[in-house]
């Protein structure tokens, strides 16, 4: 890896701690800085601490790849792929059943 996406990478899980932040989480950390281990997240959140993000901020994702990462790295928790390019909006992948389980126990309107 290099230094330049090395350093996107960092702005990226900034990017990615910012967003949660704003939106109230604002526990967000960057992960690896602070936990060291390569099973540790890009970004800790100790108001979602059922979830393991993996950040990517990238210009072509592999996301079946990226969502094996943080399959692999997530333990117990739900893992989650927060993803961008470079001028678009954040996007987030996750497993089907992790998402229904997710929505089911929302407040979201239903029929």
């Amino acid at each position: 890896m290099s230094i330049n996406s090395r350093s996107k990478g960092a702005r990226g899980e900034r990017m990615w701690r910012d967003m949660l932040r704003s939106a109230g989480f604002t526990s967000a950390i960057r992960g690896q800085q602070f936990a060291g281990g390569a099973d540790s997240p890009d970004v800790k959140c100790d108001d979602l601490p059922g979830v393991h993000f993996e950040v990517k901020f990238v210009e072509s994702l592999n996301v079946e790849n990226a969502m094996q990462q943080s399959i692999r790295d997530a333990g117990s928790k739900v893992p989650v792929v927060a993803h961008k390019r470079s001028r678009t909006e954040w996007l987030v992948t996750m497993r089907a059943e992790d998402w229904l389980k997710l929505v089911r126990e929302s407040d979201l309107p239903r029929k």
